[in-house]
């Protein structure tokens, strides 16, 4: 599959070294194809993968991963040109600059906020709740690391569980898009903790069956 990553940043990054080991080819979108970090992520993910205007990952990948910070998300998609029918994952979280908080939530979310500045997309959100070591080794030996997506589209839907199980994680589909205004809540627990709540980022959730 063609995978257009805009942002080369910790998640993009993650991402991308799991999903090129899966033998995916993978364009990311930056500002600056040639800048050095960009260069040597290039060289880290091995494969197939090149770097571009974020325009040219928009057109390259059936599927379009916007893994920017949030506050870069509508200037980056307004450079994106026609996504129509495209599936886009956001893996964005519209956190406050001190991580303290989220800055929109509870009657709406950064996810249905990514879903009107990408008109035509089919968003899916995913790879939000958790950190991009979770991502770059989702190994825990109790068992999988729990992700989950919401979008309102089913096919787009099924392409993300099918990729996230590749990086590693039991993928739960948490039904519309709307349900992101749960998921980055989510987020922000996973941040916390991690963070202010003295455990770390070697921590990860999961999802017991009985």
């Amino acid at each position: 599959m063609n995978l257009g990553i805009i942002g080369a940043g910790s998640v993009g990054g993650a991402l991308s070294k799991r999903w090129a080991a899966a033998g995916h080819k993978i364009k990311f979108g930056v500002r600056d194809a040639a800048k050095p970090d960009v260069q040597q992520l290039l060289q880290q993910c091995g494969g197939d993968v090149t770097a571009g205007s974020v325009a040219d990952a928009a057109q390259f990948g059936e599927v379009v991963v916007l893994a920017t910070p949030f506050p870069a998300a509508q200037a980056a998609l307004e450079t994106a040109g026609d996504l129509t029918g495209k599936i886009m994952i956001d893996c964005t979280n519209p956190l406050k600059p001190d991580l303290s908080a989220l800055s929109i939530g509870h009657d709406t979310s950064g996810a249905e906020q990514v879903a009107e500045w990408a008109k035509g997309a089919r968003v899916v959100k995913c790879f939000n709740t958790t950190g991009a070591n979770n991502m770059e080794n989702p190994s825990y030996p109790d068992g999988k690391p729990v992700m989950f997506c919401c979008g309102d589209d089913a096919g787009a839907k099924a392409a993300v569980i099918t990729l996230g199980t590749e990086v590693g994680f039991e993928m739960i589909d948490a039904g519309k898009l709307e349900i992101a205004r749960l998921l980055e809540p989510l987020a922000m627990l996973w941040i916390h903790l991690a963070y202010r709540g003295g455990l770390g980022r070697e921590i990860a959730f999961g999802l017991m069956h009985r």
